[in-house]
């Protein structure tokens, strides 16, 4: 298990950092195994905040960031881990809390950031989008788990914003002569060594591609 006290933190919000993210997730799934309790994770992205900086300035867009990471900070428990992700998002984790209270939990900070008056920014109402994934029920694996709540987040995003998704089941393609015969026998020995299922590691190579080029960084600009 993590201990808070070491985790690097964020100087603006105070919250945890990428890293501290990264690094409680590492040791909260090892802890899991066996026993399987689970462990909500949660990502969220202030909507329209590019329009705030750029209508209210910077000031103001930094106190919106502290006020989410303020509200961020009421949610759960003790054993909570309020993240500032990265720019204008954030992360949670909720270790020991199942999928259906975690819902209800980000549910209630999201209409409480709707019913925040934003005084610096002339009265604009702030929302949220949430994206949600638990384990174990949806994934095991610390990748899974983090494109689960990605993609529930973007579908958060363009199905109108101001709102909490969960993670959905994913619709798989058959593999396709788009493989060599020797890359799918790599594959599938790389599958037993790591003693995870070959979709899976197609899956994670797929996000490591879109990465690579930007792909998940122009979704997020465009909705």
């Amino acid at each position: 298990m993590y201990t808070q006290k070491s985790l690097p933190t964020d100087e603006l919000t105070g919250l945890f950092t990428r890293k501290a993210f990264h690094q409680a997730l590492d040791d909260l799934l090892s802890a899991s195994k066996g026993s399987e309790a689970p462990i909500a994770v949660a990502f969220v992205d202030i909507d329209n905040f590019l329009h705030i900086n750029t209508e209210y300035g910077h000031t103001a867009g930094d106190e919106v960031l502290k006020m989410i990471a303020t509200l961020l900070r009421g949610i759960g428990n003790e054993n909570a881990l309020p993240v500032r992700y990265g720019g204008d998002e954030f992360a949670l984790l909720l270790p020991e809390v199942e999928r259906e209270q975690a819902f209800l939990l980000l549910e209630t900070f999201r209409a409480q950031v709707a019913n925040t008056p934003l005084k610096v920014a002339g009265d604009t109402v702030l929302t949220v989008s949430v994206g949600l994934a638990c384990y174990p029920v949806d994934g095991h694996l610390k990748s899974e788990l983090m494109r689960k709540a990605d993609q529930a987040l973007y579908r958060a995003k363009i199905s109108g914003r101001n709102q909490v998704r969960l993670a959905q089941d994913e619709k798989m393609v058959p593999k396709t002569s788009h493989y060599t015969q020797t890359q799918l026998e790599r594959l599938s020995k790389l599958a037993a060594e790591r003693q995870v299922g070959e979709a899976e590691l197609l899956r994670e190579a797929m996000d490591d591609l879109l990465a690579k080029y930007g792909v998940n960084e122009i979704e997020r600009f465009t909705v």
